[in-house]
């Protein structure tokens, strides 16, 4: 390959997901994180290849789709590797505007075939892509897999028949996107690290995929010869099976609030079962006997004072500055941004933007101190990649054992973050070392009540010469903490996750050694098929931790599929399907909270504040009150007018206000006003306010509201069915008009 030179640094972060997974190997929510991977940037000078050679290749795997496309729409962004993969990856991007409509996308290739290992495309919003949608999620399943055997040589892939794809609410003037895995086989058995994700929309474009390029001729595998029998092996499983309560905290990612449930899981200790030997595969690697529970053991025993008490903005800079010194007369460290704020966990912090600069570039992240006790609550160490990069690699001195870099790692703690150590424990899972640096990522968890809370810990990475190469303390405040006294008992949880055990027999390599080619034949433990899901310890019942939607489903003779589609959507909400009654009236509330919730991303919490409504436009709407952000958004989007000082929710819709609200959303409110130029061509024009008049012709020659037998009804109040219909055609409409609604 090129002799190539590194000239600066990007940081992409790779962590475990949180939650009880449905295999016993993804499991644990308090294994340690894996470290970031940098991408090391590759000089311009030494690229293999041209942006041309990156458009042939594009083009050859999209024959004819993207011709509209010229040279001059795309854009060559760099070249980079990663130490651990040395092939070179090249990322192309375009960009074109036709018609007032524009078109985006990029591309990254890898390696000296230009494979290319991940695409995506915004193409403008088409109505046949939209609700309902041009081609079934059946469909969509035979033109992603045509796509996976024709284009990426995937015949060796298999289009796996249930993945999880979690995606969060989504409106309606977004196009329908179906999301398909694919995995590679080997002996028709499925490889744990090879997978393909297709994303189709619902006109049939393909707009996304991504791969893991990874070199099949070098890999060996296991030969599924001589395999124990899958029976065999549950019953193996169920005998030695053992559970931990576990405290889950589930946070809403657009309101920001917290939920804390007492769950049962699997010991997370344990990650499959050699398909052939029958050994128990755990962070260690093969063993004879079943991996025992780790007896939990406070860091601390009593409380420690904090580092300071409360720190200012030049006092945070001082502490920055003392622990992000570098020893290199090549680097100098630059003090970007100083800034107060609360984090996402409800903390005041101060945020610490630096560079470390040099001759041929630069890199830098952040730091955060609690501004409260000037302890040490997020960092990460690329001090080792610059130097590195700058040709001064440090010297790692004797690589510590695991045992040292745990007694390194509770120093740090203990120096940088004293006061939260008391609601901490050691280590109950195997940390996560990094074969390449010979670093150790250990993860503390936290406890209450003697009980580990998933997904609160502090997490500390020690390098191989013992420094500190990571620090976070992921504290969270929750008032009330759930009860243990009323939870089922640890047979009755066993006898729950016994009766929903099944194993999947699965090809992936053990451990996370980077010289490591050979594929085992593993079984891995799977409870409950449901992917996410998890056992409740008061109840019995497994749940999931994230909704796929409500499943929901109402009759209606003439707008059930609207309706149901937009309860899927979580934009109605509909408690009792045999109560539901579509032809009912709506209240203004509901019907702005549906309209907005259809389309424009609406959020709550600290998490958006920056970017939300703070201020309060009615008086008996306040922040407090459920309906607050999408009325105060309906009122900044101009679709309602704050003509009084309460706004009443209660009170049904009228169909000629409800056009008025479907005009504004559409930006025609200044043509909508001029009301002495429209002549009303229905019987009931009359009973149409003056102040309405432009609305509703508007309205009605757009399609949105229809009329019937040239009838509008302007004063009847709108039905849920007739709203559920209408905002369809909206959406339809905004997207021929490239009409979208700030975020």
């Amino acid at each position: 390959m090129a002799n190539l030179k590194k000239v600066g640094i990007v940081l992409s972060s790779s962590v475990l997901s949180l939650g009880m997974f449905s295999s016993i190997a993804n499991a644990s929510p308090t294994v340690s994180e894996q470290p970031e991977r940098v991408q090391i940037q590759v000089a311009s000078s030494e690229t293999m290849f041209t942006k041309n050679d990156l458009i042939k290749k594009f083009h050859s795997v999209f024959p004819k789709q993207f011709d509209f496309l010229t040279s001059n729409d795309f854009h060559m962004s760099g070249s980079h590797i990663y130490p651990d993969d040395e092939r070179v990856r090249y990322d192309l991007s375009f960009s074109k505007t036709i018609k007032g409509k524009q078109f985006h996308g990029n591309i990254g290739f890898v390696g000296e075939d230009l494979e290319i290992e991940q695409f995506y495309y915004q193409p403008p919003s088409g109505a046949d892509a939209l609700f309902p949608a041009k081609v079934s999620k059946e469909e969509a399943g035979k033109i992603a897999d045509s796509f996976v055997k024709k284009f990426l040589n995937g015949e060796g892939y298999q289009q796996e028949a249930n993945p999880f794809n979690y995606f969060p609410q989504q409106i309606i003037t977004e196009p329908i996107r179906y999301s398909f895995s694919f995995a590679r086989t080997k002996n028709q058995v499925s490889i744990a690290d090879q997978r393909i994700e297709v994303s189709v929309l619902g006109n049939g474009e393909i707009v996304s995929f991504y791969r893991n390029p990874v070199k099949a001729d070098a890999n060996t595998y296991d030969d599924v010869k001589g395999i124990k029998d899958e029976n065999e092996i549950v019953k193996k499983v169920k005998e030695n099976l053992s559970v931990e309560l576990q405290y889950q905290v589930n946070t809403d990612y657009q309101t920001g609030d917290r939920r804390v449930e007492l769950v049962y899981q699997p010991s997370t200790k344990l990650q499959g079962i050699h398909a052939s030997s029958g050994k128990w595969l755990t962070a260690n690697g093969y063993s004879a006997s079943f991996p025992e529970k780790t007896k939990i053991e406070k860091i601390v025993a009593n409380p420690l004072p904090p580092k300071q008490d409360g720190i200012t903005l030049k006092e945070a800079k001082e502490i920055a500055a003392q622990f992000l010194s570098i020893k290199s007369d090549k680097v100098k460290l630059s003090v970007q941004s100083i800034d107060e704020r609360e984090n996402y966990n409800g903390q005041a912090v101060i945020s610490i933007q630096y560079m470390y600069e040099y001759a041929n570039g630069g890199s830098g992240t952040h730091l955060e101190i609690n501004k409260d006790t000037g302890e040490i609550i997020q960092y990460y160490d690329i001090t080792s990649q610059i130097l590195e990069d700058i040709g001064e690699k440090p010297d790692k001195g004797n690589t510590f054992t695991q045992k040292e870099a745990l007694a390194k790692a509770v120093k740090y703690a203990k120096e940088y973050a004293p006061s939260y150590l008391h609601n901490y424990a050691m280590p109950v899972e195997e940390p996560y070392f990094e074969e390449r640096t010979g670093a150790y990522h250990f993860s503390f968890p936290r406890i209450v009540d003697g009980i580990v809370v998933m997904g609160d810990q502090i997490s500390i990475g020690v390098s191989a010469d013992g420094s500190l190469s990571s620090f976070n303390v992921n504290y969270q405040e929750v008032e009330n903490w759930p009860s243990s006294d009323k939870v089922i008992s640890e047979e009755d949880a066993k006898a729950i996750l016994k009766k929903n055990l099944s194993v999947k027999l699965t090809y992936m390599k053990q451990g996370n050694n980077e010289k490591n080619h050979h594929y085992d034949l593993v079984y891995l433990p799977v409870f409950n098929e449901e992917p996410f899901s998890f056992l409740d310890a008061n109840t019995g019942e497994w749940n999931s931790l994230y909704e796929r939607g409500n499943t929901t489903v109402i009759s209606h003779p003439w707008a059930e599929e609207e309706l149901n589609y937009l309860i899927n959507a979580n934009v109605l909400d509909v408690k009792d399907a045999k109560k539901f009654n579509g032809d009912a009236p709506i209240s203004k509330g509901e019907a702005i909270k549906m309209i907005m919730s259809s389309l424009t991303y609406i959020y709550a919490g600290r998490y958006y504040y920056e970017n939300e409504n703070t201020n309060q436009t009615f008086d008996n709407i306040d922040a407090k009150h459920p309906l607050y952000q999408a009325i105060e958004r309906a009122v900044e989007m101009g679709i309602i007018k704050p003509d009084n000082q309460s706004f009443d929710i209660d009170t049904p819709v009228k169909r000629e206000e409800l056009a008025a609200w479907y005009i504004r959303a559409l930006g025609l409110e200044q043509a909508a006003k001029q009301s002495n130029i429209y002549k009303l061509e229905i019987a009931d024009a009359n009973k149409v306010r003056t102040e309405y008049t432009g609305y509703v012709a508007l309205a009605t020659s757009l399609g949105l509201l229809k009329t019937e037998q040239n009838h509008f009804n302007p004063d009847r109040e709108a039905t849920y069915a007739e709203l559920a219909v209408s905002i369809i055609r909206l959406a339809h409409e905004m997207s021929e008009r490239g009409r979208s609604l700030s975020y």
